[in-house]
């Protein structure tokens, strides 16, 4: 967010970020990054704009989270090899105004992952760099996981973590809509 001109304050929120009951992964991402935005707007300074945000890895209906295991992790990038999965990230938006009403605004992003086909021992290799653990999917596209992607179609940010110029852009658009400075 630095290099778009913003200069944001982190504060993780406190959400139950389990999945509902047939929650389709596009309507997780939004619901968990309102709540997220909603819950740290009242601890937000008048008229400090907040963003929440959440990232979800999927193919067909299948979330896949973070490895808890070496095993985990291979079965993971076993099953993303050859394949396109998703990375879709909910951005929420949220002020307090002057006059103690609330605003805020969602919006998603996706992007299409495709991997090579992929080697059992370029899998294993991988995970013994230790890079896929503590990530959604396995990999991190920015480090030595970009080795295993064939192509993307979307934002790469998003990817990621941040779609930050879609983001930046809805910020000044939101804080120009609430008469709040957008510079």
């Amino acid at each position: 967010m630095h290099r778009a001109g913003f200069c944001p304050r982190v504060m993780p929120a406190d959400v139950d970020e389990r999945r509902l009951e047939g929650e389709a992964p596009l309507e997780l991402v939004a619901r968990l990054a309102r709540m997220k935005a909603l819950a740290m707007v009242e601890k937000a300074e008048v008229n400090e704009l907040v963003v929440g945000a959440d990232t979800i890895v999927w193919m067909g209906d299948e979330a896949l989270g973070k490895p808890a295991s070496p095993k985990q992790a291979q079965a993971m990038l076993t099953e993303l090899s050859g394949r396109v999965h998703h990375v879709s990230t909910g951005c929420a938006m949220a002020l307090h105004a002057a006059d103690g009403s609330v605003a805020d605004e969602t919006f998603t992003c996706t992007t299409d992952v495709r991997f090579f086909d992929l080697e059992p021992a370029e899998i294993s290799s991988y995970v013994a760099s230790g890079e896929c653990f503590d990530k959604a999917g396995a990999y991190a596209i920015q480090g030595l996981g970009s080795l295993l992607v064939r192509d993307i179609d979307g934002n790469y940010d998003n990817v990621v973590g941040l779609p930050v110029a879609e983001l930046s852009r809805r910020m000044r658009a939101f804080l120009r809509t609430m008469g709040t400075d957008a510079s």
